[in-house]
């Protein structure tokens, strides 16, 4: 008994230890990668903790090596944009300029109803207030209202607003996305110049740059 409580303990503290190391992350935030590896591990300490005939050292190490590859895959997903696009995908838009796209609700698998109760979740109740509904590679549904329904109600004032559209990120990581520079119409010299008149004289030295969904141009270099 006193050997199964210690082996529980060790191997409690590993788990929350690997836990720290992968980030704080709710289960609905995680990657499917991340969902993958979590689940693996939750059940690979459970084996050595039930049957003490197991070394608990046959737990122990493939917990360390798991945790060794979801670094790997996250350091990956962090320095290049097509492994991370391999990798955990990426954002689907289901509601495009107010409408809902059937080809991408089939591609993703949803139906009406599903669409409807995540709306409902986020606190909307007609499609007809939603710009943009997207689906993020988290699962999670971001949704951007049109821009005169939103909170401080500016078309009760009256007051004449342009709407809000997606943010484009333009570099990521040092590195130039120019699909999303032909999206909104502009080349590699407009955002040099750009870059320029911020000071900046290279893409490397740029951790984000994007316009956001006023039309603003915001950058953040590496600190």
């Amino acid at each position: 008994m006193f050997i199964l409580m210690i082996r529980t303990i060790i191997l409690y503290i590993l788990l929350i230890i690997v836990m720290r190391v992968m980030g704080k992350r709710q289960i609905g935030e995680l990657q499917p990668f991340e969902l993958g590896i979590t689940i693996i591990i939750s059940d690979l300490a459970s084996l050595p903790m039930q049957d003490t005939r197991i070394p608990i050292i046959h737990g122990i190490i493939p917990i360390i090596t798991l945790l060794f590859i979801e670094i790997i895959i996250s350091i990956l997903q962090l320095k290049i944009q097509p492994a991370r696009l391999i990798i955990s995908g990426k954002p689907s838009i289901l509601i495009n300029n107010g409408k809902v796209d059937v080809e991408v609700m089939r591609s993703q698998r949803l139906n009406m109803n599903d669409l409807l109760e995540e709306v409902r979740l986020k606190g909307y109740y007609n499609l007809q207030d939603i710009e943009f509904a997207i689906l993020e590679t988290s699962g999670q549904l971001s949704i951007i209202p049109k821009t005169e329904l939103s909170n401080a109600t500016k078309q009760d004032l009256n007051v004449k607003c342009k709407q809000d559209t997606i943010p484009v990120t333009l570099i990521l990581d040092g590195v130039v996305n120019h699909k999303n520079l032909d999206i909104i119409n502009r080349d590699e010299k407009w955002l040099m110049t750009t870059l320029r008149s911020k000071n900046i004289n290279s893409y490397k030295d740029v951790f984000i740059a994007l316009v956001d969904s006023k039309g603003k141009f915001y950058t953040q270099l590496y600190q």
